[in-house]
């Protein structure tokens, strides 16, 4: 199966394009096409068919077109899709990459190291490659424009990869949905609507990690088989954060949605109840001295702002440098980071009582 050979080489790669919004020139290729198809993903026991998906779904039976195929070792798989990789502002680039573009690959690579390892101690972690909007595309869109444009070759994509997942690799097995950014986007669309087309898959569903894109009030009441994290046990939630420095409040920020609904990733808490840093159990950041990942207590702490449906944060750490995008004190790259131990041991706690609760009866 293929594994984790892409991490060959991939802690050099990091120091050099780890979340770097302002890399440039992710090379160009054929033009995505844009009129809709008139494809569809199948039909699940609901009987709802996904109609007027758009262009042609890149094939998944390729397993070059998926980062990571892995070993079956756990109970419990993980769907992840990492963010915008796709950071290309030469005149001529495309609006949405190839499914082939090395230069997206390469970044996603370090994007997996960076995110997705929190999911390998409980999960086998299954990551398609997908064609993804340029992020200088979507720059001033409000929400709603940024989600209806993801749901050109993008949705296409991840639906393809989904379905391929579900008939080939999962053999029903509990799963685990998750993202950050525009992985989290395609996250939502697949909760509200392919999740929505069946049922029989989302019944199985141990949690979903929408991170890095708000979840709101208004899209969990057009949804109503979908419910929000309450605390760090439940399981068939979705669970979201957006992490930002006190300064960002009111200001604009392309991931933070009005009626925005968060939970503390510390003390897993809904309400504004303040976490320490010495509560935090380590956040996983990159040493670009060494080159290597490593765990740092006491860096970051955690408050919900439960009016703008944020975790805000006093670390002393580098806001994220693209003030246009994410406001002056957006924490966007390190929504993971911070947070990485409880993350992983949320991950292992929820995995666990979803099995607890799913045992046949005797």
């Amino acid at each position: 199966m293929k594994n984790k050979t892409f991490r060959t080489g991939i802690l050099t790669m990091a120091a050099c394009l780890l979340l770097s919004i302002s890399l440039m020139g992710c090379g160009n290729a054929e033009p995505a096409g844009t009129a809709e198809s008139g494809l569809q993903t199948g039909a699940g026991q609901s009987g709802a068919i996904i109609a007027g998906l758009v262009g042609t779904p890149s094939d998944y039976s390729d397993t070059e077109n998926w980062m990571t195929i892995p070993e079956i070792t756990h109970a419990v798989d993980t769907f992840y899709l990492y963010h915008t990789c796709y950071l290309d502002d030469s005149k001529d680039a495309l609006p949405i990459c190839t499914i082939d573009n090395q230069a997206v690959r390469q970044r996603a690579q370090v994007v997996y190291e960076n995110q997705a390892t929190v999911f390998e101690e409980s999960t086998n972690v299954f990551v398609p490659y997908y064609r993804q909007s340029n992020i200088y595309e979507v720059t001033g869109l409000d929400s709603q424009a940024l989600e209806s444009f993801q749901k050109k070759e993008q949705r296409t994509d991840v639906y393809a990869a989904l379905d391929y997942y579900f008939e080939h690799y999962n053999n029903d097995r509990p799963f685990i949905i998750a993202g950050h950014s525009q992985g989290s986007i395609m996250a939502k669309i697949v909760l509200g609507e392919y999740m929505a087309a069946h049922p029989e898959y989302r019944e199985r569903m141990v949690a979903a990690y929408v991170i890095g894109y708000s979840v709101t009030s208004d899209w969990l009441e057009a949804h109503p088989y979908l419910k929000f994290a309450e605390g760090a046990e439940d399981t068939g939630v979705v669970v979201s954060w957006n992490t930002e420095g006190p300064g960002n409040k009111g200001q604009h920020n392309i991931v933070v949605e009005d009626g925005a609904v968060s939970i503390n990733p510390i003390n897993w808490k809904r309400d504004s109840t303040y976490a320490a840093a010495d509560e935090n159990l380590g956040s996983r950041m990159f040493n670009k001295d060494t080159g290597y990942y490593e765990v740092k207590k006491n860096l970051a702490d955690a408050r919900l702002d439960t009016e703008r449906g944020v975790v805000v944060c006093t670390a002393e750490a580098a806001y994220i440098d693209a003030v246009e995008l994410f406001g002056p004190e957006s924490f966007h790259n390190n929504d993971y980071a911070f947070y990485y131990e409880n993350l992983r041991e949320n991950i292992k706690q929820r995995v666990e009582n979803y099995i607890a609760g799913n045992q046949p009866s005797p």
